[in-house]
């Protein structure tokens, strides 16, 4: 019996020394799996990002051009958190909110529903909302409207992008001067070496110019909303004040879109660009995200989307 005994505790002895000696990978069926992160945050270099430092950042600039993806539902709820927490870096006054989901001609009704003047049915009712308004900006403009936060509706109104689209930014030579004033101001010139705008063209399978008119009409389309809504970034904002516009991935991408109008209408605006991609993994960024904006979301593929 004392043999038996001392055998079995040599040999517990040498199985825990063993144990010590592994390195830590042989352990790795002794450890738990580890966190499930929701979302990454990148660098445009592809380096992990410290959420706090980007804030700082964010809250130093003049304008934020948060690019989403319409129906990732964590998107929305990662625009919501980055207000509230410019919200709470800024001084009262100094953040300011816009919109791609909200056209020119209803920035009145925007106005009116962000001062609490206006009920939420008759805003719904009025102000053509996006389907996905009530579950995916609804929340948004709602934190605006309660902490008196300015919202605005940046987006040239459909009709005249689609009168584009059918037939170029010549359609748009004789509106009147209570429309234009809906728009960026014309004439419009297009940039169609934009790596945005030569994406677009790649769809028609080709340079834009060498696939007709349709394919630089649809471009011209594009350009106008992204010139309106840049027209209006710069225009609705004042010194010392961050405005913080949410808008289609593809119209900030690669810092062009409503970045390079931007540029054009005032070069000293200090601009920081935030991008929602998804990938199948989270930890490291894709090749081809890589710069496609000062900081990179990553979302996982199989996240929930809102429709």
């Amino acid at each position: 019996m004392h043999y038996f005994f001392v055998s079995n505790s040599r040999r517990l002895g040498r199985m825990l020394l063993l144990a010590l000696l592994l390195p830590l990978g042989g352990l790795v069926a002794f450890r738990p799996v580890g966190d499930r992160p929701a979302y990454r945050l990148f660098t445009a270099t592809g380096q992990s990002a410290d959420y706090d430092q980007m804030l700082v950042e964010l809250a130093q600039a003049d304008v934020v051009l948060f690019g989403e993806q319409h129906n990732d539902a964590l998107t929305h709820w990662l625009e919501l958190q980055v207000a509230k927490d410019l919200q709470k870096l800024k001084k009262p006054g100094q953040l300011v909110l816009g919109l791609e989901m909200f056209e020119r001609d209803v920035q009145p009704l925007v106005a009116q529903f962000a001062a609490g003047t206006l009920a939420d049915t008759a805003f719904a009712r009025q102000a053509r909302p996006w389907p996905n308004y009530d579950t995916d900006y609804h929340p948004l403009v709602l934190f605006a409207r309660e902490n008196r936060i300015p919202v605005i509706g940046t987006n040239a109104p459909r009709p005249f992008a689609q009168a584009v689209a059918r037939g170029s930014l010549k359609a748009l030579d004789k509106l009147p001067a209570t429309d234009r004033a809906l728009l960026a101001p014309l004439p419009l010139q297009v940039d169609y070496e934009l790596p945005g705008y030569k994406k677009m063209a790649a769809m028609f399978g080709g340079d834009s110019k060498a696939h007709g008119a349709g394919a630089q009409n649809i471009i011209q389309a594009q350009a106008l909303k992204d010139a309106t809504m840049a027209h209006f970034i710069r225009t609705s904002r004042q010194d010392g004040q961050t405005l913080l516009h949410v808008n289609g991935s593809f119209h900030s991408d690669n810092h062009d879109g409503i970045a390079a109008y931007l540029r054009q209408y005032a070069p000293k605006l200090r601009i920081r660009t935030l991008s929602v991609v998804t990938q199948e993994q989270l930890q490291h960024l894709d090749k081809d995200q890589l710069n496609v904006a000062d900081f990179v979301i990553v979302v996982p593929t199989d996240a929930s989307k809102t429709y």
